[in-house]
């Protein structure tokens, strides 16, 4: 490796968010970017260097640490997020990293929503550990209408949610991407600095209009109680606490109790040069991914 470039370690490199942005990273020359993944095989096609990384395991951290100047962090959806970062933060203090982008949760620093809080409380673990920082706050995932969190009925294009009528700020998973490379390319820039990321406000009418007419055929959206979706994620074997968070968090929608849930950020265009991806434009670009059309063939 060259002494002129930064090791950063990209975890999660398997997913949507910590693949795009191996991928952005990966064509700046004057860095060199290692991919984390529980399964490494997984990640081998991403083109870079994969180390393992399980955050179970915690005598994998320093192993994929060594030689790491910069991290890009993200746990997954469940309790243990809170043991698993504090485990990985202090591998990295001690493997002499020195700047951290997390990817946390929306809401600002008063939130009652309490999963969103259990990601501030790693960003101020972050930050009384000494690490130069940017933190993350990403809205609602556009990519999330094709799993997570509710579902398409592939049958007759009916999308079920568990908000009511709430209209709700959205951001495209490679926006999140985007916004993250930047900021691990320039350190000094972007630390100490949160970035909220939502760029489209919709209800999920709105976004089964926009289907309606970028698929080409008829989307209507049925809200559903949100006992519904707990009880499917508990019996998929969903972790508990977590679950009953989100849960809490639609019905909290629904009521409009959620402080600026349909904020629309204007700092994308400043920070990546470009405008951010919009529903119409997600909607369009994924229309084969939305189309029911041979799910009766």
């Amino acid at each position: 490796m060259s002494a002129e470039k930064r090791r950063i370690l990209v975890t999660g490199a398997t997913g949507q968010i910590g693949g795009e942005l191996v991928r952005l990273l990966a064509k700046d020359e004057k860095l060199e970017i290692v991919a984390a993944a529980r399964n490494p095989e997984k990640a081998k096609s991403l083109g870079v260097p994969v180390v393992l990384l399980d955050y179970d395991r915690e005598g994998t951290m320093a192993p994929a640490l060594e030689g790491v100047d910069s991290v890009f962090m993200l746990t997954g959806y469940t309790v243990d997020m809170l043991k698993q970062s504090y485990a990985l933060l202090n591998a990295a203090k001690r493997a002499g990293v020195k700047y951290v982008v997390h990817l946390g949760a929306p809401g600002h620093d008063n939130t009652e929503v309490a999963h969103w809080a259990w990601h501030q409380f790693v960003e101020r673990y972050i930050e009384w550990s000494g690490f130069a920082f940017t933190h993350l706050r990403p809205e609602l995932f556009m990519q999330n209408l094709l799993g997570y969190g509710g579902s398409q009925e592939e049958a007759n294009g009916t999308i079920r949610h568990f908000v009511g009528n709430a209209r709700i700020s959205w951001v495209d998973t490679r926006d999140v991407a985007a916004v993250a490379a930047v900021a691990l390319r320039n350190p000094a820039e972007h630390s100490g600095k949160t970035y909220h990321l939502g760029y489209d406000a919709k209800t999920y009418h709105e976004i089964a209009e926009i289907l309606t007419t970028a698929v080409g055929q008829p989307f209507t959206y049925e809200a559903r109680p949100p006992e519904e979706f707990l009880n499917a994620m508990l019996s998929a074997g969903a972790d508990v606490a977590y679950m009953n968070c989100v849960y809490q968090n639609w019905i909290d929608y629904e009521a409009g109790n959620i402080v600026g849930a349909d904020t629309i950020y204007d700092n994308f265009v400043a920070l990546t040069g470009r405008k951010p991806k919009s529903w119409a434009e997600f909607a369009k670009e994924n229309a084969a991914a939305f189309s029911y059309s041979n799910a009766t063939a």
